[in-house]
């Protein structure tokens, strides 16, 4: 027999989420209304969460996330956890398709990877997990600018220049704001020989339950072998893969959501 779900921890959790910045002050009601809860019990869980330093309450009656929260989040090292939750499911995207896979966060303006699993048969790709490589010529760094906020990209633009790697490479501003807005439309990046000749690269993000991208994966190849039908091959595949390491990442994000 299964063991019973506890649902107290579920409402618990849509009462935290109901917060929307770390500094947000709401009632006890606020907090009910948003997580869809009964006040009465809503007001019993914020008591309970408030013991145990989970929520802080403030003056008439407001509560904030507390430090307990904040003490957990620093424990938490996002690049192990992206690594670990996607490792099976990188290696075996890279199995299938017999290739290099990466998953890259974004950093300090430059792409960080994470994770680097498979290889293709007689084509190396010179990475290494912790190394960080340009954002703008890459696509892992495409995906990941294109879901900052319009004032970060143009911050992000104004203040290093493109510089080329290869003949490839986009340097002018103009093209380069069209490329990223390609990027958000499609929801998939290409690096076409941008960052090294000839490599080619197929990248989608990985996002939270919210929405916002988290860092990215791609899949690199020879440009030869990665034509326009091969293209639309990875891109679905990572598309899934994405799909499920955001599931691994967060498996109820839904229901609690809900």
């Amino acid at each position: 027999m299964a063991t019973p779900k506890n649902e107290s921890v579920r409402k618990a959790f849509k009462l935290l989420r109901a917060f929307r910045d770390a500094d947000e002050w709401l009632t006890s009601a606020e907090l009910s209304r948003r997580a869809r809860l009964p006040q009465a019990s809503g007001y019993r869980l914020i008591q309970t969460l408030e013991e145990i330093g989970a929520v802080l309450r403030g003056p008439r009656g407001r509560y904030r996330p507390g430090m307990l929260l904040i003490h957990l989040s620093r424990q938490v090292e996002v690049a192990e956890l992206l690594r670990d939750v996607s490792h099976g499911v990188l290696f075996d995207l890279a199995s299938r398709l017999s290739l290099t896979v990466h998953m890259g966060v974004f950093e300090d303006g430059m792409v960080t990877y994470v994770a680097k699993v498979g290889e293709s048969a007689g084509f190396a790709v010179h990475t290494r997990v912790g190394a960080q490589h340009e954002a703008y010529c890459t696509g892992l760094g495409k995906v990941l600018l294109a879901s900052l906020p319009y004032q970060e990209l143009e911050d992000f633009i104004d203040e290093g220049d493109l510089v080329p790697l290869t003949p490839h490479t986009i340097t002018d501003p103009a093209a380069f704001r069209r490329e990223i807005m390609r990027v958000r439309q499609r929801g998939f990046a290409i690096d076409d020989g941008e960052s090294a000749l000839n490599l080619r690269c197929v990248a989608v993000p990985v996002r939270d339950s919210t929405g916002k991208t988290i860092a990215a994966i791609s899949v690199s190849d020879e440009a030869e072998r990665m034509d326009g039908q091969r293209q639309d091959e990875v891109r679905i595949a990572l598309q899934c893969a994405a799909a499920a390491i955001q599931h691994k990442l967060m498996p109820a994000a839904e229901s609690i959501a809900a």
